[in-house]
């Protein structure tokens, strides 16, 4: 193929799109091809050495992507390289506009899709430049100031381009990653995130395994032991998984994974949030951060295989203990996520085997031989899986998710999967009652359906399940069940597509060389007429039920409902899939049956007529000759017969029966057009008859023939869809039909039979528009010129027949034409349309009936409006024409979208991944090579905007702000649609609109207002005229719209006007993004254009640029930029003047200020006028006025900040210490001189000048950055503090209103008004303006502000303290450059300011502070604030103004420490020391702020692999030092109660209720640390495990208790934790020392603990044979406990563990049962009356219970199947259904259980049981009658 195509091509095209070849006229697509691509080269290549990205680059580029979308990569690979480098340079633009970068980003993404195409000696692309691109767009620092408007859709996109250029990124680039992110590796800081996220995007992982050096290994083990290390599940812990599975997939067989895959799999059971236990206590941020199950997945697949084989056991187990989760009486939010993990598995394992043995070897890795899947790897995975998917068929999600499961297991293992589906197919085939498990299996079958159908030799009995299946399936068709319906045509559809029915019975005498299978297969063939008869029968059946009259009364509607167009869509797809695929005898048989059924009867037109009407043109279809030879004669012979009669034509209501007949007919002729030929005369005499008919339902159906026929002779489309090229027409004994069951298309010999208009039919089609069209068109000009008179009906029916005939023959009709309007962009590149040839050479020599009609309608239309607007039908009428005028050729874009769509879903639910390869069936595949061909038809992009374009968008926009609301929505959307299409068009129409907004226009009615406002409003999808991202547009617009209020039809009084401006401004805000100012393009792009302009095949078209142009070039771009300058200045300056006028309403006050603000930049500084015009309006009346200028401010500050010089620094120098080699991270000598240190804190000017301060907490922590950047000394920054003259104008305006007393007071009042009562936080906006005025001006208001704040802090009302809080802590953050002496003075006002306010602190304002002080400190040097720590360090916890008071000021403390994390050691130090004492805390408020105080204080202490121990405070300490104050309560035996009386009693208290204090404070701080901390300290929480069992209860007493409330959240806290595997010998230490405990509530508690414990570690405790054993000799210890509740607990513990198979059911153990059951009970003795039972049971009786409960644990393990160990121990049972209690009462429970779980299925677990068994079950499962 390829080596022919390069002699007409001259190069090797990359990867064409294969279906072009396959198009009727495939021989010319070469050539124009070739050209279109070389004047993309040319002319590209022109537009950027022309340094001209607005329109000329971006109009190429887009045209590129055209071309890829029409033909695939057809380029040659030098070409390909030059387009993604030339891409790659203009998407790293610094300054570009973000629009334009999405759009080339999106088509750089396409150039680089193919990966396989281009290898990495073919290219190499630098990563830094994206990463600066992603950087500052995804993290910029300005955009929460509003000075950058960045689309939502921004981050996704530049996801994908970072990951399609991944693999060509150099091979010292993962060096370099690392260098670059590894100082941000601080696990308290939010840098964390961001690192692991970069890593996780941008490492290489596809490099070639000689230089995995340079690659992974780098970083492999250093993230790996992280990853291991972290226990909690932060955030990026996630981004951590997506690394390590795409680094799995992509190197598969060059890593060592086992010493890891027991802790994977762990993870990912605990990641799935699966509820365990008795208790449901779920850590929340587990659920939120869990991981993402498409990774997983990924993981998982690349594990499986290899030659230790780990993976897949562990796979198993991981299935076997969530497969009880899948059972459909199962339901949660969990769920989702299992079913997402069953889908995807089997797609992720059949895609690495397609890699493995299907895929053509490329440039990537292969895997090697010892990692391949073998056959035994696949079976183990099909079988690991068989058993959830079986259950997940009947899910209450819908069995979607499991039917994708089994077509791609089906895929590897037929002969697995198959039977059990059937197995539970044809039962619910036979059922009546209910209907999901029939459309379940249902579903689940037609994924199989291929592999059932190919059989082959894995499952060659499959093809004889078919034909059983299908006729089984019949009686589904059933009028009453909508959705039973429906899969069962589907069902039918899908196994017909696939199986050629044609009857082979007779060849089983002819031939001998059949195999039993075929022979089967060929004697079951006979009944396919049987099949397809019957099918009909069913059809018919259902027709009858649907007629009009039995579904409706007459008053309702007549169209069809939503549900019957449904089955309408079913009925006639599956009929005519079922006679493509007949042989001809069946075909005529069928064909008798429904021309004799469509005949005698007469339908209604709506709904059974329409149906019926399908069904016919089906078999026409097929074989149009034989169809059409019985139903055209019949047809024409019925409707003369009846129209003989002149008065019939006249009649409003027509004859049911010739209605009936023209509708059939009408549809009958949708076949291939030559067929047609012989009939024409039929035709033409009946359409001359029936289209004047008088009735409108008449003459419709008669368009409808009228369309039909020109549509059959004018348009190229295929005429068979059979599954085997040529139909199934050949004799038997030549041809077998059983060979192609479900044998896919081949693509090469596909044997396409198109339909190309030959020049009869083409005859035939203007012949018709000649006699039918010229005179309706002569009729309606005459109208229209005022010489003849029509009534409304007659125009409406002329409209109808010209909207038809155009509808039909529009493929005929050459485009309008017309002068190109010059002069709308300026450009000095060629921006020509490109036509594509679609298989029409249009006849010039006949009339162009597009022209004529075009011109009649124009006229019409103007005459309408003028004396008739009311006549609407006829608008409508007439805005479709003009729509279709405009765009149709043939097919429309919503029909091609659907179909688009649908070929999708087909392919999706038959498509073999394993293969590949295109192995589609022929049907889907000669759609494909169709939808190209229409795809080639719509491509309509940069169409030239001509006159006529111009002309009739006028009429459109007329009809758009005419009278009538629904005319207007119709013309509305034709416009949006024909602005989308042509060039520039918007900036022509654009003044038109806004001539009906401007206040001078007096003559605009209410209805032209409110159409030109929807018009710039546009269309949800198309182009909203009001934000084109042009200067040009916009400058136009927003004055216009903010003016409008001033035009005498906007009434405020109208609601809908006043919502569409409200709309109108919402859409602009949301849509809005920033215009780009400087459209500069870097000289390497050029240079890489000239390359593309001379190299390479096809040369381009264009000639090289000379230099004057190039200069010329330069000189556009600069006048470019500097007039995009001048617009925007203009714009603000006519916004504002526009507020200026006095007669504005408000609403567009509030407008005009919401477009100012979108208008702040952070490259240009806002003009002085406006800067004013915010300022001022901080003070405005209005609450929205003044957010919108606090934010304003806040960014204009951003924009007039000086910039800081900053030098690089040493950090070795500066503290004398070597740097390390390795890796060493935490507290190290190196990073000491950061760390607070009271003893050395800057106090003097000396000092404070010499001190290098690091305000970023994260420096230092890991690593240092190879460059440390840091500001410079203070003399080499710019002046501070200046004087007045000095400043500029803008640093005037607001140095002028905020030294002015009057306005300060205004502005400080309004800022301490509340806004929302209860409602309001701590506001960062204003946070961000005062410290922009704190930074930009220094101290200088301060003197004016202090008096305000001193009176704001004595107010305890919330809003006034919350305004002095974000006054303060923008005072802190801004003081950051002031010189010592200003700084000192500060906080001389501020602390005992701050003193004030935390005597002040509510409830209301505790938050509040909290906040102030955190933002205060965020990214601060801690030694730069010692005056804040030191004050707050005062005494947080005195007692003075109580409790809440103390637990304020902790919190507020806590904000700022944790903000400082690990650099102020000390300070934790001291804060511990201090509180220790005070841990015995009676009020409830403060333990808890204590508990969270503690956390913090130990956050630090982290066991992180190459982290040196901390200097923080440790944990380990901690605990040594509160065991000794908890030593009475851990000596005695006795439960801990809660009996401490609350308030200070007077009196010593003795050390136990001391002890319980401790305790609960105790309790709050490791409740406050479970999912806070990165590690869990499990050796220091395992030393106050047996406290905590002690306390806990197990009943739920109502009377709350804090106490056991706090035990118990923290013991189900502290179960679900990760364990590493040396920490689990600790942990079942700990449990069997508390079983021995004299407590059963401490036993009892053990065992709730240990089923939480085991699931959330079950690998990690199954990968440890004796901690398998420890745990299993525990829970049989406590099965003989002597309380009843420990021995229950244990019984249902043990079938937990049975269930998920952490333990198994093996010999022994169920010997050791039977052994204690039979233990002999003593004889009960004859007891007096009254005499007192002894409670106690005795031993013996115990034991005996033991037993019992073990069976009944076993039994209960499996709830849905049927073990074989299971019959058995059920007649052990019973034997002791009579002994005592409590044996008599677990026995009925057990079977009362097992009766309610196995109920559903108990026909299938019946066979597991012998006769005798099943009496004596039946027995014991009926309930005994109470009557009897």
């Amino acid at each position: 193929m390829k080596g022919a195509q390069s002699d007409t091509l001259d190069f090797v095209p990359q990867k064409d799109i294969v279906y072009n070849k396959l198009l009727p006229y495939a021989d010319r697509l070469d050539d124009e091809s070739r050209d279109i691509l070389s004047k993309i080269k040319g002319n590209l290549g022109r537009a950027v050495q022309l340094r001209e990205i607005w329109p000329g680059v971006l109009f190429w580029t887009r045209k590129l992507s055209t071309y890829m979308r029409l033909y695939g990569r057809k380029f040659s690979k030098e070409d390909h390289v030059l387009f993604i480098k030339l891409l790659y340079e203009l998407v790293t633009i610094p300054r570009l506009e973000i629009s334009m970068m999405q759009g080339l980003a999106r088509l750089l993404i396409n150039l680089l899709k193919k990966r396989e195409l281009l290898s990495r000696e073919d290219l190499e692309l630098p990563w830094r430049p994206l990463y600066e691109l992603y950087d500052r767009i995804l993290f910029s620092k300005t955009e929460h100031l509003g000075l950058n408007w960045f689309p939502n859709s921004v981050e996704g996109v530049l996801k994908t381009l970072v990951k399609s250029c991944r693999p060509y990124f150099s091979e010292s680039a993962t060096q370099e990653m690392l260098d670059e992110w590894r100082p941000l590796l601080c696990p308290f800081d939010v840098t964390m995130q961001r690192a692991i996220s970069y890593f996780e995007l941008f490492l290489p992982t596809t490099l070639p395994p000689d230089l995995h050096c340079k690659g992974f290994k780098l970083w492999f083990d250093e993230l790996i032991s992280l990853w291991v290390a972290v226990q909690n599940l932060p955030s990026w812990e996630v981004h951590l998984v997506n690394l390590f599975a795409r680094l799995a997939n992509d190197n598969i067989g060059y890593i060592d994974w086992d010493p890891y895959i027991p802790k994977i799999f762990t993870r990912i059971l605990r990641s799935l949030n699966l509820p365990v236990g008795t208790s449901q206590m779920m850590v929340p941020r587990y659920i939120t951060n869990a991981y993402d199950i498409s990774h997983v997945v990924l993981w998982v697949s690349s594990l499986l295989g290899g030659p230790s084989k780990q993976a897949q056991g562990q796979l198993s187990g991981l299935f076997n203990s969530i497969t009880s989760f899948f059972h459909p009486s199962n339901h949660g939010r969990w769920l989702m996520k299992l079913m997402k993990l069953l889908q995807r598995l089997p797609a992720a394992v059949v895609r690495r085997l397609h890699r493995e043995r299907y895929r053509k070897p490329t440039w990537l890795t292969p895997i090697p031989d010892s990692h391949k899947l073998s056959e035994e790897d696949i079976t183990d995975f099909v079988k690991s899986m068989m058993q959830p998917v079986l259950l997940a068929m009947f899910s209450k999600t819908g069995s979607l998710d499991a039917a994708q499961a089994l077509q791609n297991l089906a895929l590897m293992r037929p002969e697995l999967v198959i039977p059990p589906v059937l197995e539970r197919t044809y039962p619910a085939l036979e059922t009546l009652t209910e209907p999901h498990q029939l459309t379940a299996t249902l579903s689940c079958m037609i994924g199989v359906a291929r592999s059932l159908v190919s059989g082959g030799q894995r499952f060659p009995e499959g093809p004889t399940h078919m034909l059983p299946l299908l006729m089984r399936a019949l009686p589904g068709v059933d009028p009453n069940d909508f959705s039973k319906c429906m899969i069962t045509f589907q069902f039918i559809a899908t196994f017909v597509t696939l199986v050629p029915l044609v009857d082979c019975s007779s060849v089983l005498h002819e031939r001998t060389d059949l195999t039993e299978v075929e022979r089967e297969m060929c004697s079951a063939s006979a009944e396919f007429e049987d099949f397809v008869l019957q099918f009909m029968d069913r059809c018919f059946a259902l027709i009858d039920s649907s007629t009009l009259e039995q579904t409706r009364e007459e008053t309702e509607t007549e169209k069809m409902t939503h549900l019957e167009s449904l089955v309408e869509l079913g009925l006639s797809s599956t009929f005519s899939t079922i006679l493509t695929q007949c042989s001809l005898d069946i075909f005529k048989v069928a064909l008798e049956k429904v021309f004799n059924f469509a005949t005698t009867n007469i339908f209604e037109t709506r709904v059974a007529g329409r149906m019926v009407a399908d069904m016919c043109r089906a078999a026409s279809k097929c074989h149009p000759a034989e169809s059409l030879k019985m139903f055209v004669p019949h047809c024409c012979n019925a409707i003369n017969h009846i129209a003989v009669h002149e008065e019939v034509l006249n009649e409003e209501e027509l004859d049911k029966e010739l209605m009936w007949n023209l509708q059939l007919l009408s549809e009958v002729t949708r076949v291939d057009g030559d067929k047609l030929l012989p009939y024409r005369s039929d035709l033409v005499q009946i359409l001359q008859l029936t289209l004047h008919l008088k009735c409108k339902q008449g003459y419709i159906l008669a368009c409808n023939l009228l369309h039909h026929i020109l549509r059959s002779t004018a348009l190229i489309y295929p005429t068979e869809y059979c599954s085997v090229p040529g139909g199934f027409h050949k004799p038997v004994s030549d041809y077998l039909p059983i060979k192609d069951w479900g044998r896919p298309g081949d693509l090469w010999n596909l044997d396409i039979r198109w339909h190309v208009p030959s020049a009869e039919e083409t005859s035939l089609a203007f012949y018709l528009l000649d006699l039918i069209l010229q005179p309706e068109l002569q009729r309606l000009q005459r109208y229209a010129q005022g010489e003849q008179d029509m009534s409304r009906d007659d125009v409406l029916q002329s409209l109808t027949i010209v909207q038809h005939c155009l509808l039909g023959a529009g493929s005929l009709m050459p485009p309008l034409k017309g002068e190109p309007i010059p002069d709308l962009v300026q450009s000095l590149v060629n921006l020509d349309e490109t036509t594509l040839y679609t298989g029409m050479v249009y006849d010039e020599s006949r009339e162009n009936y597009r022209d004529a009609i075009c011109r009649v309608m124009r006229q019409l239309l103007h005459y309408i409006l003028e004396h008739s607007e009311d006549d609407t039908k006829s608008l409508f009428s007439i805005i479709k024409i003009i729509s279709d005028l405009l765009h149709f050729k043939g097919s429309h874009k919503h029909e091609f979208d659907s179909r688009w769509k649908s070929f999708n879903l087909v392919k999706k639910s038959m498509e073999n991944r394993l293969h590949g390869r295109k192995q589609h069936i022929r049907a889907l595949l000669i759609d494909r090579v169709m939808l190209q061909h229409e795809l080639r038809k719509l491509t309509v992009e940069g169409c030239q905007y001509r006159s006529i374009h111009q002309e009739l968008m006028r009429d459109l926009l007329r009809l758009s702000t005419s009278t009538y609301s629904q005319v207007r929505s119709r013309a509305q959307n034709v416009l949006f649609t024909a602005l989308g299409t042509y060039n520039f068009c918007c900036r022509d129409l654009i003044p038109h609109v806004l001539e009906f907004l401007n206040p001078e226009n007096s003559s605009v009615t209410q209805q032209q207002f409110k159409g030109a406002l929807y018009c710039l409003l546009g269309n949800h999808s198309g182009v909203c005229l009001a934000n084109l991202h042009d200067w040009e547009c916009i400058s136009l617009t927003w004055p216009a719209i903010v003016r409008s209020g001033l035009s005498s039809a906007m009434s405020l009084e109208k609601p809908s006007i006043v919502r569409l401006f409200d709309d109108l401004a919402d859409k602009i805000h949301r849509q809005y993004e920033t215009i780009g100012i400087d459209f500069s393009i870097p000289g390497e792009c050029c240079d890489l254009a000239k390359l593309l302009m001379t190299t390479g095949k096809p040369l381009s078209a264009e000639p090289v640029l000379s230099d004057e142009e190039a200069e010329n070039g330069l000189k556009r771009q600069e006048q470019k930029n500097s007039e995009s300058v001048k617009k925007y200045k203009q714009l603000i300056e006519d916004l504002l003047d526009s507020l200026n006028n006095r007669n504005m309403p408000w609403k567009f006050e509030h407008i005009t200020i919401g477009f100012l603000s979108l208008l702040l930049r952070d490259d240009q500084q806002l003009p002085p006028a406006a800067v004013t015009f915010f300022v001022k309006n901080l003070n405005h009346d209005s609450l929205y006025v003044r957010k919108v200028a606090i934010s304003a401010v806040a960014g204009i500050m951003k924009q007039i900040k000086k910039p800081h010089k900053k030098v690089p620094i040493s950090p070795s120098e500066l503290c004398g210490v070597k740097e390390l080699s390795e890796t060493v991270a935490g507290d190290r000598a190196d990073n000491q001189w950061l760390q607070y240190n009271s003893s050395k804190l800057p106090q003097t000017k000396q000092d404070w000048d010499q001190c290098v301060f690091v305000e970023k907490t994260h420096w230092g922590y890991y690593c240092w950055p190879r460059k440390l950047m840091m500001y410079a000394p203070l003399e080499e920054q710019p002046e501070q503090s200046v004087s007045r003259e000095q400043m500029t104008e803008r640093e005037q305006i607001i140095f002028d209103h905020f030294s002015d007393p009057v306005f300060i007071n205004q502005f400080i009042e309004f800022l301490s008004l509340e806004d929302r009562k209860g409602k309001d936080k701590f506001s960062p906006r204003r946070f961000c303006l005062f410290k922009g005025l704190f930074r930009n001006f220094n101290d200088a208001f301060l003197p004016l502000l202090r008096p305000h704040m001193e009176r704001l802090v004595a107010d305890t009302h919330e809003s006034k303290q919350r305004c002095v809080a974000e006054i303060i802590s923008g005072l802190i953050r801004g003081s950051k450059h002031w010189s010592y002496s200003q700084v000192e003075n500060l906080w001389k006002v501020l602390c005992p300011l701050l003193r004030t306010a935390l005597s002040n602190i509510t409830i209301e304002t505790y938050a509040d502070w909290g906040t102030c002080i955190a933002t205060a400190c965020e990214s601060r040097d801690p030694r730069k604030l010692h005056w804040l720590f030191e004050m707050l360090m005062e005494s947080p916890v005195n007692g003075e103004g109580g409790s809440f008071v103390d637990a304020c000021r902790l919190y507020v403390l806590q904000g700022g420490l944790a903000q400082q994390e690990w650099r102020v050691p000390e300070l934790l130090h001291r804060l511990l020391q201090y509180l220790e004492p005070k841990l015995t805390q009676v009020y409830k408020n403060v333990r808890e702020r204590i508990g969270s105080v503690l956390t913090y204080i130990f956050m630090i202490d982290v066991r992180l692999p190459y982290t040196q121990p901390t200097s923080s405070p440790r944990i380990s300490d901690f605990t040594e030092r509160m065991l000794l104050q908890l030593k009475p309560l851990t000596e005695g035996d006795e439960e801990i109660q809660n009996h401490v009386v609350e308030e200070n009693e007077v009196g010593v208290q003795d050390e136990r209720t001391k002890a319980i204090k401790l305790l609960k404070t105790v309790l709050k701080w490791l409740i406050a640390s479970a999912g806070r901390s990165f590690s869990t300290a499990v050796p220091e929480q395992l030393r106050f495990l047996p406290l905590l069992f002690k306390i806990a209860p197990v009943e739920n007493d109502d009377s709350y208790d804090e106490l056991k409330r706090d035990a118990k959240t923290c013991l189900s806290l502290m179960s679900q934790g990760l364990l590493y595997p040396e920490q689990i010998p600790m942990v079942l230490r700990a449990l069997q020392e508390i079983a021995g405990s004299s407590s059963w509530h401490a036993r009892y508690t053990v065992l709730t603990y240990l089923q939480i414990m085991v699931f959330y570690n079950l690998f990690t405790f199954m990968s440890d044979q004796k901690a398998v054993e420890d745990v299993r000799a525990l829970v049989i210890r406590l099965l003989e406990d002597e309380q009843l509740e420990v021995r229950e607990m244990a019984a249902t513990t043990l079938s937990g563990f049975l269930q998920c198979n952490f333990l198994s059911m093996d010999a022994p153990m169920q010997a050791h049962f039977e052994a204690l059951c039979k233990t002999c009970l003593p004889k009960k003795r004859k007891r007096e009356l009254g005499s007192i039972v002894d409670t106690i049971p005795s031993a013996d009786l115990v034991r005996r219970h033991a037993g019992v409960l073990g069976l009944s644990a076993c039994i209960l393990s499996s709830p849905y199947d049927v073990p074989t160990w299971m019959p058995q121990l059920l007649m052990d049972l019973s034997a002791h259904l009579n002994d005592t209690q409590p044996i008599e009462m677990t026995v009925k429970k057990t079977l009362s259980n097992f009766r309610r779980t196995h109920h559903d299925n108990w026909q299938q677990h019946k066979q597991q049981f012998t006769d005798d068994q099943l009496l004596v079950l039946t027995d014991l499962l009926v309930s005994p009658c109470y009557y009897a």
